[in-house]
């Protein structure tokens, strides 16, 4: 199995979300997931209104004192910072303005949307992020109610130049029966272009292992490879195709 996998969703920075609260849990998440096979951790704390108020500045200085205490420990994989960004109003206003945080590069943004709902003129801001050429990358298109009833609903979004992100441990019941349906449904109509761990605890990592094993399973290792490897390569490089 390869050992090189790039993860584009974490939440190993310490105190800021609902990730990891202190830098021990940090350091043993992204360690649990070099065990796995990530050699690239990506942290995507929240950007989202109401919830998780917190600006640029503030998720720097966040990740920047996790790195400073971890200076005396050996961190594994290579780590980088990012955002999952809540497509609310202010959150997207600050994306479209250069305040939030895309993938490092700045050719592709995480997008988070609402579990019961796809948000008003959601396409629209979609194809704004586009002109300003930065890739959507959707997180977590397996938990949305209304990709349960019907995937298809997902068909605008990847004609207009999305792509989708599996969070590995809906694949194995993780997030509930509901999201393991759509996942399993989602992989084997080819909608997904990368995976990633979305790890918010140490444990999680185990989540993603048994959710690896079951992607080889499903897709072979070629296609396999392509959603951990390849896919996110491309996605931070700016080289995906539409």
């Amino acid at each position: 199995m390869h050992k090189g996998f790039i993860d584009l969703h974490s939440h190993w920075v310490a105190g800021i979300d609902d990730g990891a609260k202190t830098a021990q849990e940090s350091l043993e998440m992204l360690n649990g997931l070099a065990e796995v096979g990530f050699g690239t951790v990506v942290a995507t704390p929240h950007m989202r209104t109401g919830m998780f108020d917190n600006s640029r500045a503030d998720l720097e200085h966040a990740y920047q004192q996790t790195l400073q205490q971890l200076e005396s420990h050996e961190v594994r994989p290579a780590v980088q910072l990012s955002c999952e960004h809540h497509l609310d109003d202010l959150v997207f206003r600050a994306l479209m303005a250069g305040q939030a945080l895309p993938y490092p590069g700045g050719k592709a943004a995480l997008i988070e949307f609402p579990y019961d709902h796809f948000p008003l003129k959601h396409t629209q801001r979609l194809f704004e992020l586009r002109c300003k050429r930065i890739r959507p990358v959707l997180a977590h298109p397996e938990r949305y109610r209304p990709v349960w009833k019907n995937i298809e609903v997902l068909d605008p979004i990847l004609d207009g130049g999305t792509v989708l992100l599996l969070d590995l441990g809906a694949l194995i019941g993780a997030h509930g029966r509901g999201p393991k349906k759509c996942a399993h449904q989602l992989v084997e109509e080819g909608y997904y272009y990368a995976a990633c761990s979305d790890a918010h605890r140490p444990k999680d990592a185990l989540a993603a292992a048994r959710g690896i094993e079951r992607l080889y399973q499903l897709l072979g290792d070629e296609e396999a490879e392509f959603l951990l490897v390849q896919g996110p390569r491309n996605i931070l490089e700016g080289s995906v195709e539409d």
